[in-house]
């Protein structure tokens, strides 16, 4: 081993070679300098087009979301009644081409049937809008400047997806080059053969491709580099003759002393420095691929399992959108979700259901998430008119391989779905043909990772007899828990995952209670935009998530918590359905007092909803209420006015813990009376008169970058600082200093206020603003509201 620390700062010095004639690989990210115009007029993809009087953009650009919305939109409620269409994107190369030198552009997502031209020669299509693109563009280059790249995004045969989709060039686009002979997109594989408590064997297979005009020799070499950036190994393959216009594959194994396994609760990262080398040592082109040493696999009998241990996959599923910022989403974003959604004991996602963002993998990856990565929301059947079905005959292979290829380095990934709830399935010969040939795709590409699909119905179709469910490595079905339970016992070789799972107590016991069972994944994690064709306008929205579309948790999330929460965990919400409780107290019981039955041995209907996170019934004579108590601990006491309600043990049916009062203003708390557990409580406090906001940003410090946000949180409080729920203020946002107001938000099914207003009204007392940095200093936010006090917070933006 050689002892020299090679930090992420060092990487460079470890890529620099004395003869090396040229930096192998440079990467260029073409975030600015866009010009954007929406419509589709004539030439805008000849290199000579004047486009001064275009509007100047960054990417990721999402123009849909600026609305507004409409309930005429051609995407109807699908797409959230936003808008649809054409839009063009130019942008001027800033290079000078080198002969021995290769140039790509790649897009990590336009949305969609997009068109790229560079200099005006056409260099591609893709009908997929989920997709990432990668073109070699060198031929068209000019050496006499400028290079123009002209791109073209069409979604105006909406609706295509069945939720907001988004428009434009939504996600990264960078500049590539790299020598003649270099690594593809997608191209380097690291996986781990063999993992003991003691050692591991990596496998690096990486291709290298020749597009010059002669054969070249090259060989490979690997360096892999601890959590800490320490060399543990390195290794030089032979020299081989790679012809023109030829790619070989060039493998190597590693082994490695005392490895560090990736794990949901340590997510543990490793580099794999690769270059490729001519024969004198010179280095032709490099690439660095963060891996995880990790052991999963599924079992027909016992479900999952990861580095040995036995668990279950707590899992959500997540659409693309960010909520307020559409589909063009920042990092921060999807930091600030998955850090919610972890506190709550998710400890899985299924990207729904589409290909996701290279950065929310990566995200993934640091945070210990596993992932179910999607590929396919249709195959040839149908579910809108303009949707996937219309190209998957000439296009699933490359998109499947496409895929599997740019994420298959990523140890979140457990699962590669082939589909959701796919309608080919009414026609087996055609269903089986379509699955088999995507399972190939997946398994020539990733031969280590199981593969699944999201079964629709398939007791009505037969999946379980005529042989569909069995071409999958784990059968996944949604919904429909004891079908898929009866489909193991039928055939006791099935590993089984639910792909798609409700909320309710009755979906989560049979997956509790079943070793079978791998886990679930609910619908959803994230309220999302679009899919509201069911309620219609002027519902926008999808909101089926643990959390509300601005990250915050909804009570659904709080009863999950106490389902899934590995800590201890107490919520406390008022049932304003009094049937759902027993017997009234006053409070005078005595401190283990129970109210209703406890250890029930199967699973209780649900009561009507009718919860509130809040302790102000509305009206003046709110009579009976019912304290509703969310907790894993095995007792728990509840107070009113801090007069003892009595302890209630843990029901073995999951069913919440409740206390039917009469009303008193006040004070309702429930705590964690557990042995050896302290400070673990809830509490609601009845509300007064509105008389001030309170700003709460979930971070002191903010960055300057796209990825960059910041949340701040407003609520409208009475004089002790008290939520009030009743209230709708409208609420006016504005960012000085070092700063800008990206959108504001409320989370509402309902409220039609573009996002990028600065004036939003409170839903339930609160509202949201997300601010970015602009340079460094401070950055000071207000909001304000006509017969409220004025609230200031201050953060700091960098660079």
């Amino acid at each position: 081993m050689n002892p020299l620390s090679l930090g992420l700062g060092a990487l460079a010095a470890l890529f620099a070679s004395t003869l090396a004639v040229a930096e192998p690989r440079v990467t260029t990210p073409l975030a600015d300098g866009w010009r954007f115009f929406q419509g589709d007029p004539g030439g805008p993809e000849s290199r000579d087009f004047d486009d001064r009087a275009w509007q100047v953009v960054s990417v990721p650009h999402d123009w849909a979301i600026a609305g507004p919305f409409d309930q005429q939109a051609r995407g109807a409620g699908e797409n959230g009644f936003l808008p649809t269409g054409v839009a063009w994107y130019r942008r001027t190369l800033d290079i000078v081409p080198e002969p021995g030198r290769r140039y790509f552009i790649e897009l990590d997502g336009v949305m969609e049937r997009s068109g790229v031209w560079v200099n005006g020669h056409h260099v591609g299509f893709r009908p997929m809008g989920y997709v990432s693109l990668s073109y070699d563009i060198t031929r068209h280059l000019r050496t006499d400047g400028p290079n123009v790249v002209a791109v073209r995004a069409d979604t105006s045969a909406a609706p295509s997806s069945r939720w907001y989709n988004g428009s434009g060039i939504y996600r990264h686009v960078r500049l590539i080059e790299t020598d003649d002979v270099h690594i593809p997109h997608g191209g380097a594989f690291v996986s781990t053969a063999e993992l003991t408590p003691d050692s591991a064997t990596v496998s690096v297979s990486v291709e290298v491709s020749n597009a010059s005009a002669t054969a070249r020799a090259a060989m490979v070499e690997t360096t892999i580099l601890d959590a800490d950036g320490w060399e543990i190994a390195r290794t030089r393959s032979a020299v081989s003759t790679i012809g023109d216009g030829r790619t070989e594959i060039v493998e190597t194994r590693l082994d490695l002393a005392q490895p560090v396994r990736w794990d949901i609760d340590s997510p543990a990262l490793y580099r794999a420095a690769i270059r490729v080398l001519n024969a004198d040592g010179a280095v032709l082109d490099d690439q660095v691929v963060r891996f995880g040493l990790r052991e999963a696999r599924f079992d027909p009998v016992t479900g999952f399992w990861l580095n040995g241990r036995n668990l279950k996959l707590k899992g959500v599923a997540l659409h693309h959108d960010g909520g307020a910022v559409g589909a063009a989403v920042p990092l921060d974003v999807w930091r600030q979700r998955l850090t919610a959604l972890k506190a709550q004991g998710v400890n899985a996602i299924r990207t729904a259901h589409n290909v996701p963002a290279p950065e929310f993998l990566d995200l993934a990856d640091e945070l210990g998430f596993l992932v179910m990565d999607e590929l396919f929301d249709q195959w040839n059947v149908a579910k809108t008119p303009n949707d996937y079905h219309l190209f998957f005959g000439d296009w699933h292979k490359r998109d499947t391989a496409d895929m599997v290829r740019r994420d298959r380095n990523h140890p979140s990934i457990i699962l590669w779905s082939t589909g959701n709830e796919i309608h080919d399935t009414a026609y087996p010969v055609q269903a089986k043909a379509a699955l088999r040939s995507i399972m190939d795709v997946i398994h020539a590409n990733d031969p280590t990772r199981p593969r699944t699909m999201a079964l629709f119905r398939p007791n009505v179709t037969g999946d379980y007899e005529n042989g569909i469910a069995d071409m999958l490595d784990v059968v996944g079905q949604n919904y429909r828990e004891n079908e898929l339970i009866a489909a193991n016992r039928q055939n006791p070789a099935r590993s089984i995952v639910g792909t798609e799972n409700a909320h309710n107590r009755s979906n989560w016991l049979p997956v509790r209670d079943t070793p079978a069972f791998s886990g679930m994944f609910l619908w959803t994690g994230i309220d999302y935009l679009g899919e509201a064709n069911r309620s219609g306008w002027p519902n926008i929205q999808h909101p089926s998530g643990l959390l509300d579309r601005t990250g915050a948790q909804r009570i659904r999330g709080m009863e999950r918590e106490s389902w899934w929460s590995e800590r201890p965990v107490v919520h406390v919400v008022r049932n304003a359905n009094t049937a759902a409780a027993g017997p009234a107290t006053d409070g005078a019981g005595g401190p283990n007092q129970p109210v209703v039955p406890t250890m029930i041995a199967v699973a209780t209907p649900p009561p009507p909803v009718a919860l509130f996170d809040d302790w102000t019934p509305a009206g003046e004579n709110p009579g009976q209420q019912t304290i509703e108590v969310y907790s894993n601990c095995q007792s728990v006491e509840a107070f009113l006015n801090e007069r003892s309600l009595g302890r209630l043990p843990i029901n073995g049916d999951a069913a919440p813990r409740r206390w039917s009062v009469r009303f008193e203003p006040g004070s309702v708390r429930a705590v964690c009376s557990d042995a050896g557990v302290s400070g673990v409580e809830d509490r609601l406090d009845t509300a007064g008169p509105a008389t001030g906001i309170v700003l709460t940003p979930d971070r002191d410090a903010v960055g300057s970058d796209f990825d960059s946000l910041v949340y701040v949180r407003a609520r409208v409080v009475d004089a002790q600082g008290v939520t009030v729920p009743a209230s709708n203020h409208r609420l006016r946002f504005t960012v000085q200093g070092a700063g800008t107001l990206i959108t504001t938000d409320n989370a509402s099914s309902t409220d039609h206020t573009p996002f990028a207003s600065p004036e939003r009204e409170a839903l339930n007392g609160t509202a949201v603003a997300l601010v970015r940095g602009a340079g460094g200093g401070p950055v000071i936010i207000e909001a304000r509201s006509e017969g409220l006090e004025t609230a200031r917070a201050t953060i700091v933006a960098t660079p």
